[in-house]
C-alpha cells in the first residue's frame, strides 16, 4: 500500500519534529495501547479492548473471545493524517459449534451491510461474486489487499472496497470454530480490487 507506506514514513519524520508518545503496558509488560500524536495526525493502537459490537456485528451465541496465534485477542488500529484515515478493528472468538453454523449466523448478520459474498481463499463461492459496492474476494494487483488472517480459508464479506465487514474462519483441526470479525476502513484512493473508485 503506497499510501500507507508514505504515511508511515511521514509519521517517522514527524516523530523527530515534535510529537507526543504514550505507551501503556499490560500486566505482563507487553505494549497494550500506543498513542502517537503529531501536528498533522497520529497513530492509535488499542489491544485486547475490542468486542464484536465495536466491529458492528453480534457475538455468535456461546462464543468466547480467544487469542490468535500471536496471543492477541483483539486490536483497534487507527492511522490518520487529516482526511487520510485508515482503521482496522479485529476481534477473535472460539466456539464449540461447527463452522457451517457460524457461517450461517454471520451470513444473516452481515446482510445489514448489503450483499454478502462467500470466499474460499481469494475465490468466490456461489453468488453474488461481488457486492453492489464493488467488493470482491480476490487479492488486488496493487498490493493493498488486507487479509483477515494468514490461516483464513473461508470468509464472508460485506460492504464496499473502502468500508468492509468481514468474518474470517481459520483452519483448525478440532471440531469447533476459531474465527475473527473485522471492520476495515480504507482511505480514499486506496483500491482493493480494481481501478474502479467508490
Amino acid at each position: 500500500m503506497r499510501g500507507l507506506v508514505a504515511a508511515t514514513a511521514a509519521l517517522g519524520v514527524l516523530l523527530a519534529a515534535g510529537c507526543s508518545i504514550q505507551v501503556d503496558k499490560n500486566k505482563n509488560g507487553k505494549d497494550k495501547n500506543v498513542k502517537i500524536e503529531t501536528p498533522l495526525g497520529g497513530l492509535h493502537v488499542r489491544a485486547d479492548d475490542t468486542s464484536a459490537a465495536d466491529v458492528g456485528l453480534p457475538v455468535y451465541p456461546g462464543a468466547h473471545i480467544a487469542p490468535d496465534k500471536d496471543g492477541d485477542k483483539s486490536a483497534d488500529v487507527h492511522l490518520g493524517f487529516g482526511e487520510w484515515q485508515l482503521r482496522v478493528k479485529v476481534v477473535t472468538y472460539d466456539t464449540s459449534d461447527p463452522q457451517d453454523k457460524v457461517v450461517a449466523f454471520y451470513q444473516k448478520a452481515l446482510g445489514r451491510y448489503g450483499d454478502v459474498i462467500h470466499c474460499e481463499g481469494n475465490a468466490p463461492v456461489g453468488t453474488p461474486t461481488v457486492t453492489r459496492e464493488g467488493l470482491t474476494c480476490s487479492d488486488d494487483k496493487g498490493g493493498s489487499h488486507v487479509p483477515v488472517s494468514d490461516d483464513s480459508r473461508i470468509s464472508l464479506k460485506a460492504g464496499s472496497k473502502h468500508h468492509q465487514h468481514i468474518l474470517g474462519i481459520e483452519k483448525n483441526s478440532g471440531s469447533g470454530t476459531h474465527f475473527s470479525l473485522v471492520e476495515l476502513q480504507l482511505p480514499a484512493g486506496v483500491e482493493t480490487g480494481s481501478s474502479e473508485s467508490n
